[in-house]
């Protein structure tokens, strides 16, 4: 009986574990249909940096420096993980990011979109599943008061 309710559990917590980041990453199209779209989402939390720093989650100039630089570590862990992974770029690749944080810089949403064929359906596929395994165990090396947003191309090699 005990063994049964400790394999009922192991089986219980590896099921969450293995769908944790499937409701994160969309792709833009896909984000839209599951109600996940990024205006929906850009209402529900603040943007990482703004023009006017009253409206950004990170206000002061050392705050916005920190920032970007926890935000370039982010992407170059992505980059890395993508890499340790036998993930390749075929050539330069330019993605938009809209990432979603929660205050303590976990990732809440990735929404990612590449321009029309620029890669194919099959390696946005794999993509796709790796990112899914890199939020489940990522964040963002920053925190905030408010749950904050970063939007931005950037370049895969």
């Amino acid at each position: 009986m005990k063994s049964k309710f400790t394999l009922s559990l192991i089986f219980l917590c590896l099921l969450v574990v293995k769908s944790y980041g499937q409701d994160k990453v969309f792709n833009e199209k896909d984000a839209q249909k599951h109600g996940n779209s990024y205006q929906r989402l850009d209402g529900l939390y603040i943007s990482a940096l703004h023009t006017n720093p009253i409206l950004a989650a990170f206000k002061t100039p050392e705050e916005q420096e920190n920032f970007q630089k926890a935000y370039l570590k982010f992407m170059q862990d992505l980059s890395a993980f993508l890499k340790a992974n036998n993930f390749n770029w075929d050539k330069q690749t330019t993605c938009q990011n809209r990432i979603y944080f929660s205050t303590n810089g976990a990732i809440d949403y990735f929404l990612y979109d590449f321009p029309s064929g620029q890669i194919t359906p099959e390696k946005e596929k794999e993509f796709d599943r790796l990112l899914k395994l890199f939020v489940q165990s990522h964040k963002i090396s920053i925190t905030a008061k408010d749950k904050f947003s970063q939007c931005s191309p950037f370049k895969y090699r």
